[in-house]
C-alpha cells in the first residue's frame, strides 16, 4: 500500500460527509452509502485504508515495542534524574515486576484491539455493499485481524474474540489454545483469496505469503501456545514461501532499515509484509508514525543528524545482549554507536559542561568549572538509584549504554517520524525458522538443511560459516539478525530464556511470559478473567 493511501479515505469519506451540512433538498450525489461504495478493488481498497492505519499507531513501534524488547536483555530505558521514571513502567519492563495497570501493557492491547474492532468494522460495510465484496480485500482485511489476533495470543494468551462489529454481546476469554485454531482456520480461510503479487502495488498488505509466514510463526510457537509442536508445519509453511522465488536475502543488510526504505529500495526483496512509515507530520501529537532515533541517539547528535529535535537518547542496548555481536566480519556490528563520537567531519562531538555536571560525584576543589567532554558511550548502565531504577542526569550517565541505530535516523524529517517501514515478516526470519523447525525435529527438505539455512543468512552477512549448528547457535543467530524487529521476546520465551537473569533482572516467574488483561479492559468487559499470576 503506497504510504499515503491509508489517509486517502479519511479525505474522501470527509468530503462525502460534508455534504450532509447542506439543505436537505439539494441532491447530494457524493453521499456514500451501500448502493455506491465500495464498488470497485480501488474502492474497496480505500475501505480498508482505516485497518493499515490503526496498525500503524506510533504504538506498534513504541508500546508495544517496549514490550517486546525492554521485557528481555535487548534493550534498558532507566531512567536519568527522575527523567523517564513514567510511573515505573520501564522499571516494571525490566525487572519483570509488571501489572494490569502497566501503561506500556494497556497501549500494546489498544492497538490490538483497535485494529481488531476497525477491522470488523470495515469487513461490516464491504458485506453491506450492494455487490458481491472483493475476495482479495476481505481476505486481506482479516489476514490483519488474524495478525492482531496472533500478537495478542503472544502477549496476552487467554484473550476475547470477536469477529462482529457493534456487537453489544460482550465475548467472554477465550483460551489460548482455542485462540490459536480460530487464527489458523482464519487464516486458511483466507489464504486462496489473497494475491501472489509482490511488489508496489500489494505492499503494506498481506499477500499469500505474508499468511504463509504468519501460520510458519504460529507453527513453530505451537508448543508454547497449545502444548502440541507443529515443527513440520513451519517447516511447510517456510517452504511455501521459499519455493515460490519471490523472496531473496539482501546483500546489504543496513539499507533494509534506512530511511525511504521499501519495495524498490532496502527490503525489496526480503520484506514479506512491512508496515509503511512516513517522516509527515500527521498530527500535533504524533500519534502515528516511528520514531526510533528519539529515543536511542543521545541528546547532543541532534546536529550530527540535522535532526528538527532534540532526542532523549534513553533506550541502551544491554551489555549481555551486544555480546552476541561478535563474529567477525559480521555486517551487523555495525548497526551499533559505541566508544567515541564523531561528528560527519571526523570531528569529536564536545559537550560544554562542568566538573560536576559531567560526574555528580565529583569530589576536587573546583566542581562548577568549565570542562569540555568528548562524548563518548560505555557499555554498562549503572543505576546510581536501584530503587527508582535511575542511572544519574549527569553527562557520564547518559552516555551509558551503546545505541542501536538500525533504524538509521532520518535527516530529512520535519517531525520526529521517520520514513523508515517497519519490517513484520522478513525472509531471513524464515530461514531460521525452517532451520530452527529441522533441528527441532522435522524433516529436512529440498536439499536445505539446518546448518545450510543458517550459513545462508550468515554468509550474506559476511560472518563465517559454521560446520555444525546447535539450538543455542540459531538462538544467537536469530538475536544478531532481527535486533529491534520486535521478535526477541517471542524468541527468548521459546528458547527457554525469558526466566534468565540480565541487568538488574531475576525474575523468573514463568507467569512472565504472559501480560495481564489490563485493567481497564476488565472494567469495561467483567467477563474477562485475569491471567495467572496476576
Amino acid at each position: 500500500m503506497n504510504k499515503l493511501l491509508q489517509y486517502i479515505l479519511f479525505t474522501f469519506l470527509t468530503a462525502g460527509g460534508l455534504s450532509a451540512c447542506h439543505d436537505l433538498d439539494v441532491p447530494v450525489e457524493s453521499k456514500l452509502n451501500p448502493e455506491n461504495f465500495p464498488l470497485t478493488q480501488a474502492q474497496a481498497i480505500l475501505a480498508s485504508g482505516p485497518v493499515y492505519t490503526a496498525f500503524a499507531n506510533a504504538n506498534l513501534t513504541r508500546e508495544f515495542w517496549f514490550m517486546e524488547s525492554l521485557s528481555t536483555d535487548e534493550s534498558i530505558l532507566p531512567a536519568r534524574g527522575g527523567n523517564w521514571l513514567d510511573g515505573n513502567k520501564y522499571q516494571q519492563m525490566h525487572l519483570h515486576t509488571w501489572n494490569a495497570d502497566n501503561g506500556n501493557v494497556g497501549a500494546g492491547w489498544t492497538l490490538l484491539t483497535s485494529t481488531i474492532s476497525t477491522s470488523n468494522l470495515v469487513l461490516s460495510i464491504l458485506a453491506a455493499s450492494s455487490v458481491t465484496p472483493d475476495p482479495q480485500i476481505v481476505g486481506e482485511v482479516k489476514t490483519m485481524r488474524a495478525l492482531s489476533y496472533y500478537f495478542m495470543m503472544d502477549n496476552y494468551g487467554n484473550i476475547p474474540v470477536t469477529t462482529t462489529f457493534g456487537d453489544t454481546a460482550q465475548p467472554a476469554t477465550t483460551k489460548r489454545a482455542d485462540v490459536f485454531a480460530f487464527i489458523e482456520k482464519e487464516v486458511l480461510a483466507a489464504l486462496p483469496s489473497l494475491s501472489t503479487t509482490v511488489g508496489t502495488s500489494t505492499y503494506g498488505r498481506p499477500t499469500k505469503y505474508t499468511a504463509f509466514a504468519l501460520l510458519a510463526k504460529m507453527y513453530l510457537n505451537a508448543t508454547i501456545y497449545t502444548g502440541t509442536e507443529r515443527n513440520a508445519d513451519a517447516v511447510r509453511m517456510c517452504d511455501s514461501i521459499i519455493s515460490s522465488g519471490k523472496f531473496a536475502l539482501e546483500s546489504n543488510y543496513k539499507a533494509m532499515f534506512a530511511i525511504n526504505n521499501g519495495p524498490n529500495t532496502g527490503g525489496g526483496k526480503e520484506f514479506i509484509f512491512a508496515v509503511p512509515n512516513t517522516n509527515a507530520t500527521t498530527s500535533s501529537t504524533q500519534t502515528t508514525g516511528q520514531f526510533f532515533a528519539r529515543y536511542y541517539l543521545h541528546r547532543a547528535m541532534k546536529a550530527k543528524y540535522s535532526l528538527p529535535y532534540t532526542p532523549s537518547g534513553a533506550v541502551s542496548i544491554m551489555p549481555e545482549f551486544y555480546s552476541y555481536f561478535n563474529q567477525t566480519g559480521d555486517v551487523r556490528n555495525d548497526i551499533f554507536l559505541k566508544g567515541k563520537q564523531y561528528d560527519y567531519q571526523g570531528k569529536p562531538i564536545v559537550i560544554s559542561t562542568t566538573n560536576i555536571g559531567y560526574d555528580a560525584s565529583y569530589a576536587g576543589g573546583d566542581p562548577t568549572a568549565a570542562y569540555n567532554y568528548e562524548l563518548t558511550l560505555t557499555p554498562n548502565i549503572v543505576l546510581t538509584d536501584v530503587l527508582n531504577f535511575d542511572a544519574g542526569n549527569d553527562e557520564k550517565s547518559w552516555a551509558e549504554g551503546y545505541r542501536c541505530i538500525k533504524f538509521y535516523p532520518d535527516s530529512t524529517s520535519t517531525s520526529r517520524n521517520q520514513d523508515n517501514d517497519f519490517p513484520i515478516f522478513r525472509y531471513a526470519d524464515i530461514l531460521l525458522m525452517k532451520a530452527e523447525a529441522i533441528l527441532r525435529g522435522a524433516a529436512a527438505t529440498n536439499g536445505q538443511t539446518a546448518l545450510s539455512l543458517t550459513n545462508d543468512v550468515r554468509t550474506i552477512r559476511n560472518t563465517t560459516a559454521l560446520t555444525a549448528v546447535t539450538l543455542d547457535d540459531l538462538y544467537a543467530e536469530r538475536t544478531r539478525e532481527l535486533v529491534y524487529e520486535s521478535w526477541h521476546r517471542n524468541d527468548m520465551i521459546r528458547f527457554g530464556k525469558f526466566e534468565g537473569s540480565w541487568g538488574y533482572k531475576t525474575d523468573a516467574d514463568v507467569n512472565h511470559r504472559i501480560y495481564p488483561i489490563p485493567t481497564f479492559a476488565r472494567a469495561l468487559n467483567p467477563k474477562l478473567d485475569q491471567n495467572p499470576g496476576y
